[in-house]
Formats: structure tokens, C-alpha cells, sequence
């Protein structure tokens, strides 16, 4: 924990401070506004006293302007410099926060599919959007501000005992009880506040998940049902929130009789050590110290003194829930278990050639969902990989990818360990289709190209009339601007899966995988899918994933999986000759007598 009691988590904090240094100057320029800002404040208070004592009560006029004068100036003073503060520190901790934000999105970026399956999207979402935030109100409420507030209350307490001792303790008799009171407000309303942090990571994990799927809600009628879970969800966080909210209802008024016993202390004791002297002619000359200005200028430093205390305790809970917020920002920047082991090679053209020696795999220890793999596939041959779902196709695509890392063996890309090349080297000359489509809400071009300059529309445009997609996509409005909105809801399934067949081809990759990639489209739009693969798979190893083996016949090569291993291998033809085989009985599932498919 980044918290434990009273103590804060000095690494952790200067985990965070390593990210002020590219803003030292704006960070040093606040701290010292800060500190200006404590020693103004003192300025009204020393005026006003000044003012009642040497030129009210003896009736100089002049003199008395002349101070009013010198008082709109420091309140002018303190109104500008009180401006630059909040903005400069508001301004670090966004800038603090943007560039956490960027390390936090470019790290899970990198991080393998494992990290995902363990992690829900929504407590990710939380983590860089409202995390993120506590962080800033280090800066902008807590750190900065705590030690400006500190400042403060000594400067105040050492300027009112100078002044009068006597006075000075007795006025604050009340304090030990709001030192206590602010303590046990610290603590309640830290442990709500972390109620608080754990209820909004689950608001939105519940509504991220309900609302990417939503189409399944309602295809099963279950609206009410998962309404009914959303109202408990959403009132747990109702309830915690309104437990932080009970905590201040309490706390401030408190505060406010505290500051009323400590007002009705000083007028008291004041009035009477004034009254003691027993003419009130004789008070600017009276020898006990006690002047109406005195009196005066104690009511606007109890002030002073009341106003940081109010917030001293919600400030200390500020800068400990952005510590908060802190490890648990930290804690997913290290997640390094996790994380791609780069190799080094990041250049060059790959031929293709692709070999699984002895490969075992899990997700999840030695539950083993590839077992003793290996077969090898030479540059531009294709691969089909059939079975059963659960077999182990997709997962093999995995580890080509390197989403996964192999519990045991080797595969190999032209001969090297794919450990030893760079990532994103790696997959970028591996294009991949996949069953289940994601297209991002931006236009169709951009959708194809990913946003990389490097890709004209040219190129583009020419990738769509060998897919045969060009027809459709000119059809729409806009043509290749077309904006398709979030995950293709405007398209057909036919027509993204098309668009991410060209996504592929623009990349002009070394090794073209298919998985499951004409499931989602009808006879028509297989057809001309199916032609684009015979004309572009020329030059260019493929490894085709499909439960449709009318796609598959032509390859050079056919792996038959099942729970994890290999159980046949041969061409098509080859593989029909095996009596009682499974691609044998895939094969009759699927076609009848006449070779037509059912």
C-alpha cells in the first residue's frame, strides 16, 4: 500500500517527483508563490492593527487612508499571486498526468494478451482516466498546498504569540480538540475514499462490459435481469460516496464551534484585560499590551488559522488517495512479468520459412493447450490448420505472434528463434484477418491503413480492387472517408471482413495468416475473398485457419488438430486416403456424395 497510517510512501513519491523534473521551473515557481502567499496573508492582519491603534484611535485621517490604501494593495497582491498558484499548479499536475498517461498507454500497449485475460477493461479504464486524476490533486490540493497551509498556521501561531502570549493560549485552549477532531476525520474519510476508488473501478468494468454487450443483452431479452445488477452495482456507490459526504456533515460544523469557542475565548479574555486598565481612554497606552487593533488583528489571524485547518484534513486525505492512485498506476507500469522480451533483430526482409520445434504451450500453468507441436512450413507454402473448436488453431497463431510465450520448444521464423527478433519487426511482416473484426470509429481508409503515412490511398485503393471491395466502398457516402463508427456497426459483417482482408494486403507482409477469415461472410463475398487469396498467396507463406475446408484444399499442407496435439498431416488428398481419419470425417460432415458443400 502506498498509505499505512500516517506515513506516506517516500519511493513512491519520488516515483511521482520523477516526473516533475522535465517542469522544475513551473514546480519552483509554484512552491515559491506558495510560500509568498503565506507571508501576504500575514500583511491584513498587521495592517489592521496597525491602523486601529496609530491613526483611528488617535484620529488621523490622513494616515488612515494612507493604510487603507497600503491594504487594497496587498489584497490586490495577494489576488494575483493567488491566481498564478492555481493555475501553475494545476498546469503541473496536468502536464505530470499527460505524460503518466502516455508511459501507462504506450506500456499496455506492450503488454501480451495474458495481462488482458486476467485484467478487465473497465479497472484498466480506471486506472489511466480516474487513477490518473488523484495524481493531478497531488499537485493542484495536496502536496503544494499542505506545505503552503502548514506554513501558514506556524507563521500565524508565532506571529500571535509574539504579539501576546497570554492572549495567544488562551484563545487557542480549543485547538487540541480540533487537532483530534481533524485526525479522526482523516482517517474516516480516508477509508471512504478508498471504498469510494474500489466502487467506481467496478461501475465501470460493469459498464464497459454491458455496453460492448449490449447486442447480447438484448438478443436474450435479459435488459431487466442486468438492470437489476446495475442498480446494486450503482448503489454501492451511491452508499459510499454518501459515507464520505456524512464524514464532512460532521467534521465542519465542528469546526465552526471550535472557531466560535476560540472567537468568544479571545473577546473575553480581551475585553477583559482591556477593561481591567479601567478607562477605556488609556487603551493605546495600556501596559497589559491589549489594543482594540490587537483584538482586531487576532479575529482576522483566527481566521487565518481556521481556514487551512478546514481543509487540512481533506487535503492530507487528497494527497494520500493520489498516493493511492499512484501505486496502483505503478503497480501496472510494472508489470514486467508480463511484458515482451524484445529480441534484437529489427530489420530485413523475412522469406517466410516458419518451423514449430517440440512447442508446448498453456495459458495457464501446465493446463497445456498445445502439446509437443512441430511441423515446418517452407517459404510460400500454406499451411491449413483444421479441428474441432478447442484444438489449439488459434493458439498457434498466438504464439506466432508472440501474444504468448512457449512453456516449452522452439519456433522459429527463416530459421531464427522468433524470441530473437524485435516485436513490432516481427509482426510486421506477419499480417493477420481474424474472425471477430475490430474497426475503429474513423473512416474507412484510415481503418485499412491503421493511420500510417507510409500507406498511400493509392495503395490503398488498388489492395481493394484485388479484394474486390472497391465496388462497395464506393457505393457509400464518402466513399474510402466513410466514417464506418465504432466497430463497424454500419457495415455488414461481410463487408468488414473484406476491409480488414485489404488491412492485411496493404502491408504486403512475408507471412499472411486467415484465421477463421471468410466464417463471417456469405457465398458471394467468399467468392471474391477466396479469389484474392489464390491471386495474393503467390510468392507469400500463409497459414489458413477455417472450419470451411472448401478454402482449404488447394494447401500445400494440412495439420489436423486435436485437444492440443497433431494428429494428422498431409495434403487434402492425402488425408481423404486415411480411413476413419478425422479430416476424413470432417470432410463427409461437410460435403455430400457430389462434392457439393451442405
Amino acid at each position: 500500500m502506498a498509505v499505512t497510517g500516517n506515513a506516506i510512501d517516500w519511493g513512491l513519491m519520488r516515483r511521482v517527483m520523477h516526473y516533475v523534473k522535465p517542469y522544475k521551473l513551473t514546480f519552483g515557481l509554484a512552491a515559491f508563490l506558495t510560500i509568498f502567499l503565506a507571508v501576504v496573508a500575514l500583511i491584513q492582519p498587521i495592517l489592521i492593527q496597525r491602523t486601529l491603534d496609530n491613526y483611528i484611535v488617535v484620529g488621523n485621517y490622513n494616515g488612515m487612508v494612507f493604510m487603507v490604501s497600503l491594504m487594497i494593495g496587498q489584497l490586490a497582491l495577494q489576488t494575483v499571486a493567488q491566481y498564478y498558484q492555481t493555475y501553475m499548479t494545476n498546469a503541473l499536475g496536468q502536464s505530470v498526468i499527460k505524460d503518466l498517461r502516455m508511459d501507462i498507454f504506450n506500456h499496455v500497449m506492450s503488454l501480451r494478451l495474458k495481462f488482458f485475460d486476467k485484467t478487465p477493461i473497465g479497472v484498466l479504464i480506471t486506472r489511466t482516466v480516474s487513477d490518473l486524476e488523484t495524481i493531478a490533486d497531488i499537485f493542484s490540493e495536496g502536496l503544494i498546498s499542505i506545505a503552503g497551509d502548514m506554513l501558514l498556521l506556524v507563521s500565524v501561531i508565532t506571529y500571535m504569540l509574539i504579539q501576546d502570549w497570554k492572549l495567544t493560549l488562551i484563545t487557542l485552549v480549543p485547538l487540541p480538540f480540533l487537532i483530534l477532531a481533524t485526525y479522526v476525520f482523516k482517517e474516516a474519510i480516508k477509508s471512504s475514499f478508498q471504498e469510494v476508488r474500489t466502487q467506481v473501478a467496478r461501475l465501470n468494468t460493469f459498464l464497459q462490459e454491458h455496453i460492448s454487450g449490449v447486442s447480447i443483452i438484448q438478443y436474450f431479452a435479459r435488459e431487466e435481469q442486468e438492470m437489476r445488477k446495475f442498480k446494486e452495482v450503482n448503489e454501492k456507490y451511491r452508499d459510499a460516496n454518501i459515507r464520505s459526504n456524512w464524514y464532512y456533515s460532521i467534521f465542519f460544523p465542528v469546526v465552526e464551534i471550535l472557531f466560535a469557542v476560540c472567537m468568544g475565548l479571545l473577546v473575553w479574555y480581551g475585553c477583559k484585560r482591556i477593561l481591567s486598565d479601567g478607562e477605556l481612554a488609556s487603551i493605546s497606552a495600556s501596559k497589559k499590551g491589549i489594543t482594540p487593533g490587537l483584538i482586531v488583528a487576532f479575529i482576522s489571524l483566527l481566521n487565518l488559522l481556521f481556514r487551512p485547518i478546514r481543509q487540512l484534513a481533506d487535503k492530507f486525505n487528497t494527497l494520500q488517495m493520489g498516493m493511492v492512485g499512484a501505486d496502483r498506476i505503478f503497480k501496472v507500469l510494472d508489470t514486467d512479468e508480463v511484458a515482451i522480451n524484445n529480441g534484437q533483430i529489427r530489420s530485413g526482409e523475412l522469406r517466410g520459412e516458419i518451423e514449430f520445434e517440440d512447442v508446448w504451450f498453456a495459458y495457464n500453468d501446465d493446463n497445456w493447450v498445445l502439446k509437443d507441436i512441430s511441423f515446418h512450413v517452407k517459404p510460400g507454402e500454406t499451411l491449413a490448420l483444421v479441428g474441432a473448436t478447442g484444438a489449439g488453431k488459434s493458439s498457434t497463431i498466438n504464439i506466432l505472434n508472440r501474444f504468448y510465450e512457449i512453456g516449452k520448444g522452439k519456433a522459429k521464423v527463416d530459421g531464427v528463434d522468433i524470441r530473437d527478433y524485435d516485436v513490432n519487426f516481427l509482426r510486421s511482416k506477419i499480417a493477420t484477418v481474424i474472425q471477430d473484426v475490430f474497426l475503429f470509429s474513423d473512416t474507412i481508409a484510415n481503418n485499412i491503413s491503421l493511420n500510417n503515412p507510409d500507406i498511400s490511398l493509392e495503395e490503398i485503393v488498388k489492395a481493394a480492387k484485388d479484394v474486390g471491395a472497391h465496388d462497395f466502398i464506393e457505393r457509400l457516402p464518402g466513399g474510402y472517408q466513410y466514417n464506418v463508427m465504432e466497430r463497424g456497426a454500419t457495415l455488414s459483417s461481410g463487408q468488414a471482413q473484406l476491409i480488414s482482408f485489404i488491412r492485411a494486403l496493404v502491408y504486403d507482409p512475408s507471412i499472411l495468416v486467415l484465421d477463421e477469415a471468410t466464417s463471417s461472410v456469405d457465398t458471394e463475398t467468399e467468392v471474391l475473398i477466396q479469389n484474392a487469396i489464390n491471386k495474393l498467396m503467390e510468392g507469400r507463406t500463409a497459414i489458413v485457419i477455417a472450419h470451411r475446408l472448401s478454402t482449404i484444399q488447394k494447401a500445400d499442407k494440412i495439420i489436423v488438430l486435436d485437444h492440443g496435439e497433431i494428429k494428422e498431416m498431409g495434403s487434402h488428398q492425402d488425408l481423404l486416403r486415411i480411413e476413419d481419419g478425422l479430416y476424413r470425417k470432417l470432410y463427409d460432415l461437410q460435403f455430400n456424395s457430389a462434392g457439393i458443400e451442405r
